[in-house]
């Protein structure tokens, strides 16, 4: 087994045969992977740029009549994602290293996407100390600051590169525990607005002998956790948080895309599903806030979230969606709504406080659930009632 070391050698060679040194120096095995398209190697790889495009179903020699470098960036990416896991799944790698600014970032960190959680993987990037979702996703990717341009060595890239190689040796010397886990894994969404139901429900479960991993719904734990349920991780879902879904909706700066509240639903995984935290969509500070909602009703969060209201029409179309997403089951599945409110802000006295904009809610899940099981609580969300009985079902279900 061995590191893959992921960098375009035609104009990260000499950094990338710096990094193998260092890693081979602390006794670990290197796979070079040259991902460079124009210039020549400066350095000889393991797996060649021909290798990798072909891997792309398509060829050097294409990419560089097109002349396209944003093609072949691309093209590189998929063809080094498919390498890389075909290696992973032949028990060939232990981890992952890439080097790069914005077009090796993008290269290396599509690879370690593809890759199970736990995996090892260490990105050097120009980009790291900037937005990384882009490139991290819901993936456990080590973004290290290269401080400098990965152009040349120096007095702070051999530090940087240095560290790199050093901190992938320990985590390939020193994997994690590979005893079994006794306990399932049941999912729960959280946010602020909604933490004291999710707390309540832990509890319950816990005694009833599951562990629970806690998501909290800013988008990027939404996505986590529909990816852990894919890859057959999670037992149960309690999704009491659906608040992404608003987001996505709206266009708040939460969301979890497009396929949010389809991974339970698609792989049979028993899931009680709920709507907290749908009467609002998440924006920076005010003065971010786009213009087309200046007339809406909003509450400071903090100085850098504000929470917009979400108006019935919004709201009913939140419910039809998630009736629509919950109605493709294959497994267990229940929908449970809390009468009271659906956040802490959500709350009578409270600054969310919609009676209209609940019932349209409400009424859409009512009229469009097409056969899915409704269980409705004359309870805030947040109550220990709503809770309990949240958890409960999902712990009768998943014993079934």
């Amino acid at each position: 087994m061995a590191v893959f070391l992921l960098a375009t050698l035609d104009t990260k060679g000499e950094e990338a045969a710096f990094v193998r040194s260092s890693l081979e120096k602390l006794g670990v095995q290197v796979h070079l992977i040259d991902t460079g398209c124009i210039g020549l190697p400066e350095v000889e790889a393991d797996t060649t740029r021909e290798t990798v495009f072909e891997a792309a179903g398509t060829s050097l020699a294409k990419l560089v009549d097109y002349g396209d470098r944003g093609l072949a960036v691309t093209k590189a990416a998929e063809g080094v994602a498919f390498l890389v896991r075909q290696a992973w799944d032949a028990n060939q790698l232990q981890g992952v290293l890439g080097l790069g600014g914005s077009a090796g970032t993008t290269i290396g960190t599509t690879a370690m996407r593809g890759l199970p959680l736990g995996v090892p993987k260490v990105m050097v990037s120009t980009l790291a100390s900037g937005q990384t979702r882009p490139y991290v996703g819901d993936k456990d990717i080590l973004m290290l600051n290269s401080v400098v341009d990965i152009a040349g060595l120096n007095c702070i890239s051999r530090v940087i590169l240095g560290n790199a190689a050093a901190a992938m040796a320990g985590l390939v010397q020193h994997p994690r525990s590979t005893s079994q886990q006794d306990r399932k894994l049941v999912a729960a969404t959280m946010f602020g607005v909604t933490t004291p139901c999710v707390q309540q429900a832990r509890e319950l479960l816990e005694q009833a002998g599951y562990e629970v991993l806690v998501f909290h719904a800013t988008g990027n734990g939404g996505q986590a956790m529909e990816t852990l349920v894919r890859d057959g991780l999670i037992a149960g879902v309690l999704d009491i948080t659906t608040t992404e879904l608003a987001d996505e909706l709206v266009g708040g700066v939460l969301s979890a895309g497009p396929d949010r509240l389809t991974a339970a639903s698609d792989c049979g995984v028993p899931q009680v599903v709920s709507v907290g935290a749908t009467d609002m969509v998440n924006f920076g500070p005010q003065d971010t806030i786009p213009e087309e909602f200046s007339q809406r009703v909003f509450y400071e969060h903090n100085p850098t979230v504000t929470l917009m209201r979400t108006t019935a029409e919004e709201n009913r179309d939140l419910g039809i969606q998630i009736t629509a997403k919950v109605s493709q089951a294959s497994g267990p599945a229940v929908i449970m709504l809390p009468l009271r409110g659906v956040s802490a802000i959500d709350d009578e006295g409270q600054p969310f406080e919609n009676a209209q904009a609940r019932a349209a809610l409400f009424d859409a899940i009512r009229e469009t659930r097409n056969g899915v099981e409704l269980i409705e609580v004359d309870a805030h969300i947040n109550d220990r009632e709503f809770a309990h009985q949240a958890a409960a079902k999902l712990i009768a279900m998943m014993r079934a």
